[in-house]
C-alpha cells in the first residue's frame, strides 16, 4: 500500500521558517516527479511547488518563488519543502504528491497519483 506522509507543520510567527517533509512507503518514487500543494479554507487547492524525479528541475508558484526550497532524498524515499520568510496567507493545510511513473514537472492536481493526508501550517501576524 502507497501512503505519503507530510510532517513538520506547525505554528509560527510571520517571518519565520518552517521545513515540511513528505515521506513515502510501499514503493519508490526515485524515477517519479513530486510536487507540494496547498489548500487554504474556503479556496481551492493550489500549486506550490515541485520537483523532478533526479531534483535537476524545481518549480514554484510565483507567491512562494525565493522564500520556498524543495528538495528531495530518494534514498530516503522523501521530499521536502523548506518554507522561510514566511505570511499569514502561506496559512493553509499543506499536502505533498507524487506521479506515478512520470518524471516531469507538473503543477497541476490531475497529474498526480498519489497523495499525502497533509499538514497544517499555521502563520500568525
Amino acid at each position: 500500500q502507497v501512503q505519503l506522509v507530510e510532517s513538520g507543520g506547525g505554528l509560527v510567527q510571520a517571518g519565520g521558517s518552517l521545513r515540511l517533509s513528505c515521506a513515502a512507503s510501499g514503493r519508490t518514487f526515485s524515477s517519479s516527479a513530486m510536487g507540494w500543494f496547498r489548500q487554504a479554507p474556503g479556496k481551492e487547492r493550489e500549486f506550490v511547488a515541485a520537483i523532478s524525479w533526479s531534483g535537476g528541475t524545481t518549480y514554484y508558484a510565483d507567491s512562494v518563488k525565493g522564500r520556498f526550497t524543495i528538495s528531495r532524498d530518494s534514498a530516503k524515499n522523501t521530499v521536502y519543502l523548506q518554507m522561510n520568510s514566511l505570511k499569514p496567507e502561506d496559512t493553509a493545510v499543506y499536502c505533498c504528491a507524487a506521479r506515478e511513473s512520470n518524471r516531469r514537472v507538473a503543477v497541476t492536481t490531475t497529474r498526480y497519483d498519489y497523495w499525502g493526508q497533509g499538514t497544517q501550517v499555521t502563520v500568525s501576524s
